[in-house]
């Protein structure tokens, strides 16, 4: 039995428009250093790009030749790190450095590279600024400790949410779990929440492909460039 789950962000895709503007802001404005920008793996004429967070953990874009569309605040993008946006988008996201310090070294980096800011803000477990980068992006820089679970669960809004006290330990205690010797099989139907997978046969089609099959035919793990040695 393991206890084994994600222990964090590898990298945040963003689509874009303008790969070009968003390297801009995020190597300038906040000092990101750009360590991959390349074709996008079997997506005809997409572009990849990655900036580093630390060293295993990167903020990504992806600038496809179809995207398009202007930005549409409350249905979009949301208006503020507040605002309301339709379910299963991204409302804001934030990123974490060490000390309340370096979150005003990291507001006056921005507002000189001319991002307005709005904080520092004390939230109890987590100390912020917020602003805005290309494309309606909402931005959050914060410091912090650990969240204390007994301190920020509030019994009002878990009571809102549907969910009972026995749900609530499951969800503080997730289960462990034991892989079995074989692979387990890909479900034969979509999770009823799953809009896309109803409604996408491509996409259905694509998940279907056996581990194997994939791991054969869809891995790219040659550069772009070749480093001497």
């Amino acid at each position: 039995m393991t206890h084994l789950h994600p222990r964090g962000v590898n990298h945040l895709a963003l689509s874009t428009t303008d790969m070009k503007h968003q390297l801009e802001f995020w190597c300038g404005a906040l000092g990101l250093p750009l360590k991959a920008l390349y074709w996008m793996h079997g997506v005809k004429g997409a572009y990849h790009g990655f900036v580093e967070l630390a060293p295993d953990s990167y903020v990504a874009f992806v600038q496809h030749p179809a995207n398009g569309g202007e930005v549409e605040f409350g249905v979009s993008h949301a208006d503020g790190p507040g605002g309301e946006i339709r379910g299963g988008t991204m409302q804001h996201v934030a990123f974490h450095v060490d000390t309340l310090d370096q979150v005003l070294e990291m507001r006056d980096r921005l507002r000189s590279h001319g991002v307005q800011v709005l904080g520092p803000l004390d939230h109890g477990f987590i100390q912020s600024i917020y602003f805005e980068g290309p494309e309606g992006l909402n931005l959050e820089i914060c410091c912090g400790a650990n969240i204390d679970e007994r301190a920020w669960i509030d019994p009002e809004v878990t009571q809102l949410c549907g969910i009972t006290p026995e749900e609530l330990e499951f969800l503080k205690h997730p289960e462990p779990f034991a892989r079995p010797d074989e692979a387990v099989a890909q479900p034969t139907a979509p999770r009823p929440d799953n809009v896309r997978a109803q409604r996408n046969a491509r996409h259905a089609g694509l998940m279907a492909h056996s581990d194997v099959f994939v791991w054969e035919n869809f891995s790219e793990t040659t550069p772009p460039v070749v480093v001497g040695r």
